[in-house]
């Protein structure tokens, strides 16, 4: 073959390694994350899970969880929406260990669960995540009356008890959410509190003992840019949620903030507890910090020690009434 014919490879426009690169010509690879696992009954847990689309229009779909035992009328289960982390770029509510560990959580705490699909950057920037979360609350939320389009939503969930959770870049997605419902208030669904796990939060300048390495810093900022490359930078709002709004807006009575020791969005979730607290919202927030465990440990290692008493408190704080 006469390689001088061949069409050159294309060069590398953005290169946001170890998760995705950019190429010239538009194309994105990602380099983790794109694994997937079918929805699926597990014997080892009796958790039942189906997709179900949410979003015709954008080809998205949402995987529903239940536990085994939710056939009785009188006793529905408290509902979590669930959104997933991944910097907005990489992973999917359907890849392995996101499956893996919803499923385990609706098993440990008894709940329905729905875990929202979305798009995407940098191909679909920031914050189309944040709108097809949106889209897919209000999907949810239709399902209220017991007259929506999917039969597991319409009689399984008490929709008095619902739970906004989000882990990483899913955190902020929630955060926003719930931030937002006071002005899309949501007939018949009430939504009692967020779980915000290692919370893909920055700011321009750090906060408490955050990292002031240069490098580390623009790294971070390096790989916001290339998810929202419309933004302002790190004191964009949607990255900074200390800009431009109060938390005493936050349309909730309860908030769970999780953070590890060693986790370089641990001072940002320090920081989101103090200034709920500070803010005057009436609620009840709590703070649990997993003493020498990096980001988003708990997903990574199921049956570790921390892994298993992160789980419990969730599980506690969506079953408490």
């Amino acid at each position: 073959m006469d390689s001088s014919n061949s069409k050159p490879a294309a060069e590398v426009a953005q290169d946001v390694s170890p998760m995705f690169k950019i190429y010239e010509d538009g194309r994105v690879e990602r380099l983790i994350g794109n694994e997937i696992v079918p929805p699926s009954f597990d014997p080892k847990t009796s958790v039942d899970s189906k997709d179900v689309v949410y979003s015709p229009e954008n080809n998205l779909s949402a995987r529903l969880y239940i536990p085994k035992n939710t056939n009785n009328p009188n006793h529905k289960l408290p509902l979590v929406v669930y959104i997933y982390g991944g910097g907005f770029c990489i992973y999917s509510a359907i890849h392995p260990t996101y499956h893996n560990y919803v499923n385990t959580l609706v098993f440990e705490a008894k709940v329905i669960a729905v875990s929202v699909d979305h798009r995407r950057a940098p191909e679909n920037p920031v914050p189309c995540a944040h709108e097809d979360s949106w889209a897919a609350l209000k999907w949810v939320a239709s399902h209220a009356d017991g007259q929506g389009p999917e039969d597991w939503l319409n009689h399984y969930p008490d929709f008095e008890r619902v739970f906004i959770y989000g882990d990483s870049a899913g955190g902020n997605i929630a955060h926003h959410m719930v931030m937002r419902l006071p002005r899309e208030i949501l007939d018949g669904f009430n939504v009692v509190g967020i779980v915000l796990a290692h919370t893909y939060f920055w700011g321009k300048e750090p906060v408490g003992d955050e990292t002031t390495d240069a490098e580390t810093r623009a790294s971070i900022e390096k790989m916001w840019r290339a998810a929202c490359p419309g933004t302002s930078g790190c004191d964009d709002p949607l990255i900074n949620p200390f800009v431009g709004s109060s938390l005493v807006n936050l349309r909730c009575k309860r908030v769970q903030v999780h953070v590890a020791e060693k986790d370089l969005m641990r001072d940002r979730g320090w920081f989101y507890y103090e200034k709920l607290k500070e803010s005057g919202w009436g609620g009840e927030a709590e703070i649990v910090e997993s003493k020498g465990e990096p980001h988003i440990f708990y997903l990574l290692s199921l049956t570790c020690d921390s892994a298993v008493a992160m789980r419990k408190k969730i599980a506690s704080f969506f079953n408490e009434i």
